[in-house]
């Protein structure tokens, strides 16, 4: 089913437009929403239609108006809704990327991967430096010697995971 330039577009999917819009979507992200939800191919000039920011839908109905001003107003308000808003979805798919990158032997990209998961949960495994000493001199914030123990056998446990090793003779 395609709607066609000028031909009505049904009611579940124009809610579903103007909604995404209000989310900020792009309309070319709203155009591939609507094609996989509905089944309708829908011009990007008419999804830009449905959006009363742009001069394209400053005709749009009173109803379909305030949908989209409600819609924006809870959208800003409330990024709980959003998944990767939450902490612990994002450090569920950097686990996810890491491992992948570790299966296929890119070591580089699994290292920034849980470099990158290390800042999510408070800094671990970056040079931080403490800039409050009273001198006004640099210091910086070292590891004790048992965490960079654990941090190097697990790096090299993965590392030798990777090459295809043994790592149960550590």
């Amino acid at each position: 089913m395609m709607a066609r330039a000028g031909g009505p577009i049904p009611e579940p999917a124009k809610v579903a437009i103007i909604q995404a819009l209000a989310c900020f979507d792009t309309p070319s992200t709203v155009a591939a929403t609507i094609k996989t939800d509905f089944g309708l191919t829908i011009s990007l000039q008419a999804i830009e239609s449905h959006d009363p920011t742009k001069r394209a839908g400053r005709r749009l109905a009173k109803r379909w108006r305030e949908l989209f001003e409600e819609t924006r107003a809870k959208f800003k308000e409330d990024t709980s809704s959003i998944a990767i808003s939450h902490r612990a979805t994002r450090l569920r798919a950097l686990d996810r990327m890491a491992a992948a990158a570790e299966k296929r032997g890119n070591l580089v990209l699994a290292a920034k991967l849980i470099e990158q998961a290390a800042r999510e949960v408070g800094g671990s495994f970056t040079n931080k430096v403490d800039v409050s000493n009273t001198d006004g001199s640099l210091r910086e914030n070292n590891m004790d010697e048992v965490a960079r123990a654990a941090r190097l056998a697990a790096l090299a446990a993965a590392f030798n995971k990777a090459q295809g090793g043994d790592d149960a003779a550590d």
